[in-house]
């Protein structure tokens, strides 16, 4: 397997690597362009539904597992599941991750709900599988938590639904729009507006990644801002090109890739509603204001909706995080063991990718900021599918304990 610098620079930069091919269609600002459609939520409703039908339905399917955050997303989609096929067994798996914000237990009473059996995957070291994981995606991400998820799933169904898309194409990321909101305005310059989208990925940019790479890289932020800027470089309103940005993102090259890895390899049909072409076209051009409100910072609009017609608003917090591992309390019970253990003497630096320097001033802090960490942990992952595709020295059966 050879290795492409970009792809690196790409990886612990963005967290996603633009050049592989993508599994949804490529979306450019034309797609995003608002109609004046006022929304229908009977047709969301239904197009659910039918993408539910379509796929479980005509196959006579019995039971199926769902991915249960707790969230809006997945909550909803559990309801259709049950409204759609009410005879169906439904298994829902939740993950609990040690020392993180458990979201389990309203992730239980929603199950119950909606009669679905309950089960809760407890994770006390989120990356002891890595190798296991990498090996199957054969791109170096650690956050795959849905490897867990898929992993446990299989075991009641080979059908897995979940509410994948619901961030990207209803407006989720409020978090991000309203930070980026309050760093440009109208007249901010495309460079401006991609340093600032840039900025709002708070938990993966620190402000000295240049220094991060090795010589092999040749790492250069206009590389980045390159990418970036057919998002930003058009009449669209700056909503309307982060989501643009988004789905040209994670969705298109994190999420998708990812998800559909581990689902072939475990012989698992996805079943994503929020990702049907059909509703894809149908919510991308409407109107921001039926996504999300800038006054309130709630998003998802069209969801909540739908979650307040069917009576299950109640079930669900107002802010919801989804499957989320804290990764400063990871950090300190496994995290910086295994930095040290893999990257102290690691292939990457010694082959010139990663600077070693970077690595030896900020390993030991006992104060590392969240984003140091999940740069920290991207560089493990990298150091991991660099021994198990590279130089062949690890086996995907190794356990980081």
């Amino acid at each position: 397997m050879t290795l492409n610098p970009d792809t690196v620079k790409n990886i612990l930069t963005l967290r996603y690597d633009s050049y592989q091919k993508p599994l949804l269609p490529k979306m450019t600002w034309k797609n995003f362009v608002e109609n004046d459609t006022i929304p229908s939520i009977d047709f969301i409703e239904k197009s659910i539904e039918n993408t539910i039908k379509n796929q479980l339905e005509t196959k006579n399917v019995k039971n199926i597992s769902i991915a249960l955050s707790g969230g809006v997303d997945s909550t909803l989609i559990l309801a259709f599941l049950r409204k759609t096929l009410p005879d169906i067994q439904i298994d829902a798996i939740s993950i609990k991750f040690a020392n993180s914000i458990d979201e389990t237990k309203s992730a239980a009473k929603i199950a119950e709900h909606f009669s679905a059996n309950h089960h809760i995957v407890e994770l006390d070291n989120y990356l002891r599988e890595l190798p296991k994981a990498i090996s199957i995606v054969k791109l170096p991400f650690w956050d795959i938590h849905w490897y867990y998820v898929v992993k446990n799933a299989q075991t009641f169904s080979k059908y897995l639904a979940s509410g994948d898309g619901g961030d990207e194409i209803f407006g989720g990321y409020t978090f991000r729009y309203k930070k980026f909101l309050s760093l440009t305005t109208d007249n901010s310059t495309v460079l401006e507006k991609v340093k600032a989208y840039l900025e709002c990925h708070e938990r993966d940019r620190v402000p000295d990644q240049e220094k991060l790479f090795g010589s092999k890289c040749n790492f250069k932020w206009e590389s980045i801002y390159d990418i970036l800027i057919p998002y930003f470089d058009n009449n669209l309103p700056r909503l309307t090109q982060v989501l643009l940005a988004d789905y040209n993102g994670k969705l298109s090259y994190n999420f998708s890739p990812i998800n559909t890895a581990l689902h072939n390899y475990f012989g698992m049909e996805s079943i994503t509603p929020l990702l049907s072409s059909q509703l894809i076209s149908y919510v991308i051009p409407l109107s921001n204001k039926f996504k999300y409100d800038s006054q309130t910072n709630m998003g998802k609009l069209l969801l909540r909706k739908l979650l307040q017609k069917h009576k299950a608003s109640s079930l669900i917090s107002e802010e919801k995080l989804g499957f989320n591992v804290n990764t400063i309390n990871l950090w300190h019970s496994h995290g910086r063991r295994l930095c040290e253990q893999y990257l102290l003497n690691s292939r990457i630096v010694q082959n010139g990718w990663i600077n070693q320097e970077w690595i030896d001033q900020h390993l030991n802090k006992t104060d590392l900021d969240v984003k140091y960490v999940n740069k920290f942990l991207g560089l493990l992952a990298f150091e991991i599918w660099y021994r198990l595709f590279i130089t062949n020295e690890m086996k995907d059966t190794v356990t980081l304990d």
